[in-house]
């Protein structure tokens, strides 16, 4: 089983270090200043970058691996038709070889009824014959034997000379014999080259019966690997989208404190211009009792709409 490590070394993914990872607390959140929670915002918006820039990475090999995969598969159901289809003209072959030699039986059986027909089954064939001729007669010019020996002996010569012409005879009046050997050798030739094509073909489809199995026994391989580079890519990318949520959360934060700056300083405008509209008042009071104003009142009286 292929592991994340195997893949890491093989196809040189950078390791995912945890230690690089931005932590977001609550402390942090509620209680940091908006100059440290900027700081932090730039932090997890770099980590989150980097993490997603490596589950880019990891997929882009994940989805090489998986089109490898799918390579190999298709690789393997080609073999796979081819092999099939070879099978087909095995079987093929196998019929028309078992209806050849089929055929070649019954031709041969006829062949030996022929013979039984013809009696050529029974005693010696013509060579043999020949020879024991050729012996006793080689025996009567080198032997010395009595008058009584040797026409026993020349007898015997005769009674083979005759049986040797007569299995001749026989012979040669078997040409329908012959014909009938020779259309079974050729029927049994036939099925035996049908045979030969059995064992050729037979061959090459278990070779690629065996390229199949290969092929799919890589794309499972690869197919390990596949998933392992998946589970890194899973990996940093749950790391990156944290970030990116953390990275959210402090920019809402920061929001929250920017809206809380505008309004303590709204809230302050609004009570420097209620101070500054007691004072005018006081001051236009005096005035109109009055008193003498000096430069400064009579600016904060017109900037007031008193004067």
């Amino acid at each position: 089983m292929v592991t994340q490590e195997d893949v890491l070394n093989e196809y040189d993914v950078q390791k995912l270090d945890a230690s690089n990872n931005v932590e977001l607390t609550e402390d942090k959140l509620d209680d940091g200043s908006k100059g440290q929670l900027i700081k932090l915002a730039g932090q997890l918006r770099d980590r989150r970058n980097e993490l997603n820039q490596m589950a880019s990475e990891r997929a882009s090999k994940r989805d090489d691996l998986n089109a490898k995969t799918r390579e190999k598969v298709d690789e393997a159901q080609e073999h796979r038709e081819k092999r099939d289809e070879l099978n087909e003209q095995v079987q093929e072959h196998k019929e028309k070889r078992n209806e050849l030699n089929a055929k070649a039986n019954e031709l041969f059986d006829e062949v030996e009824r022929m013979k039984q027909d013809l009696e050529l089954n029974d005693g010696k064939d013509l060579e043999e014959l020949e020879e024991e001729i050729e012996q006793l007669e080689f025996r009567q010019q080198t032997e010395v034997l009595s008058a009584e020996d040797e026409r026993e002996l020349i007898e015997k010569i005769e009674e083979k000379r005759e049986e040797y012409q007569e299995r001749k005879d026989k012979l040669d009046d078997s040409s329908e014999l012959e014909d009938l050997i020779e259309e079974a050798e050729e029927v049994r030739s036939e099925a035996s080259q049908h045979h030969q094509k059995v064992t050729e073909l037979a061959d090459e489809a278990q070779e690629h019966h065996n390229q199949m199995i290969e092929a799919y026994r890589e794309a499972d391989d690869i197919r390990d690997e596949a998933d392992a580079m998946h589970e890194l890519f899973v990996e940093a990318q749950e790391a990156a989208d944290r970030h990116h949520e953390d990275f959210v959360r402090v920019q809402k934060r920061l929001r929250e404190l920017d809206k809380q700056e505008e309004e303590e300083q709204r809230d302050e405008r609004e009570a420097e211009r209620e101070a500054a509209k007691e004072e005018a008042e006081e001051i236009y009071q005096k005035f109109k009792e009055g008193e003498t104003l000096d430069t400064e009142d009579l600016m904060k009286l017109q900037k007031t709409g008193l004067l």
